[in-house]
């Protein structure tokens, strides 16, 4: 096992079980919850595709959320530490830790038949992901939690989705914000009474799946220069700008059809090949990559339809075709060419 790298330095002694709420879990317990809990938390040097984990802490929880062990480390990012007034987090503190494939077997070990759980899991969860994809191997992981979701399924009378907030409704006490270990021990803590109220109403799960990378890029993505000292914002990916679409929208895609130059195409959840390497190949090919989905959508391309997600929803009310990412794949290599010619300048 990695030693806890700050244990001795800087203690944060973790007191699962003393947040206010039943301690027995009730029963019976919904028979199709998942097994076990992976709570984590990771900080890195930023929001970018490049960006890299500079600690990780993981909290496992069984079933019915009992805590059975917890486990932290730091990890060298072999680049600059990003914002140190947030994470505390110097070069001279990683200089020693070690690189992030030699955590690869513990961190895996801890992840391997558990849903991964994280307070917007979709960034801790693409920035292992991409982190594994660095070090040639896949993680563990095939479904991720988000607490946001599920305080949302539970309609918690939230002033806003910070962890802070949530937290705050459970009477959890943080000692450190944007310390790993000390994050993922809040979260643990603030999960546990969710996991018990949703298992009391018998709600399902807003379960995600996991895609792990199978291509994907350093290129170092538009750094966004905000003068407030805050990095995480409500979703993972931080925006870029793309090429104007010189083609007119030729309408929706048609089952079993081609795809033709123009049509506007939108993306939603994980993908195998790294989001930004797909969104370049959709453009290449004359494509209008969408952030949101409109009526004007030509096409939604996802890995996980049944996902109960603002654009499967918006998809479905309005008859847009949805299509998973290896056939969307084959249909980039023969895109039919857009009926006018491109728009000049």
């Amino acid at each position: 096992m990695l030693e806890d790298r700050m244990a001795a330095a800087d203690p944060i002694a973790p007191k699962i079980g003393q947040q206010p709420g039943p301690q027995t879990p009730p029963a019976p317990w919904p028979s199709a919850y998942p097994q076990g809990y992976a709570v984590v938390d990771v900080e890195t040097t930023g929001l970018a595709r490049d960006d890299r984990i500079i600690s990780a802490a993981v909290y496992q929880l069984d079933a019915q959320g009992e805590v059975q062990d917890h486990w932290y480390t730091l990890v060298n990012p072999q680049r600059d530490p990003g914002p140190v007034w947030i994470h505390g987090l110097t070069s001279a503190v990683l200089a020693d830790a070690p690189l992030f494939p030699e955590i690869v077997p513990e961190l895996s070990r801890r992840l391997a038949d558990r849903v991964l759980v994280a307070h917007n899991a979709m960034f801790d969860w693409s920035m292992i992901a991409r982190e594994y994809a660095r070090a040639a191997a896949t993680a563990p992981v095939r479904q991720r939690l988000c607490t946001i979701a599920l305080s949302k399924e539970l309609r918690l009378p939230l002033p806003n989705h910070k962890l802070e907030s949530l937290a705050a409704h459970y009477g959890v006490v943080q000692e450190r914000a944007h310390h790993a270990l000390d994050d993922a021990r809040v979260l643990a803590e603030a999960f546990r009474p969710g996991l018990r109220r949703a298992a009391q109403e018998n709600l399902r799960l807003p379960l995600m799946n996991c895609q792990p990378l199978t291509e994907w890029s350093d290129t170092p993505a538009p750094r966004q220069h905000a003068a407030a000292p805050s990095y995480r914002p409500t979703s993972w990916r931080p925006s870029r700008k793309r090429p104007a679409c010189p083609y007119p929208n030729p309408g929706r895609y048609e089952a079993g059809g081609r795809l033709v130059q123009g049509m506007r195409v939108a993306f939603s959840g994980d993908t195998s090949v790294d989001r930004e390497l797909l969104e370049d190949r959709a453009i290449e090919a004359g494509l209008h990559v969408a952030t949101s989905l409109s009526r004007l959508t030509s096409l939604l391309v996802t890995n996980d339809p049944d996902a109960r997600t603002s654009k499967t929803a918006k998809a479905a009310s309005y008859g847009t075709v949805v299509i998973d990412e290896a056939a969307f794949m084959q249909l980039l290599q023969d895109v039919e060419p857009a009926s006018s010619a491109p728009a000049s300048g």
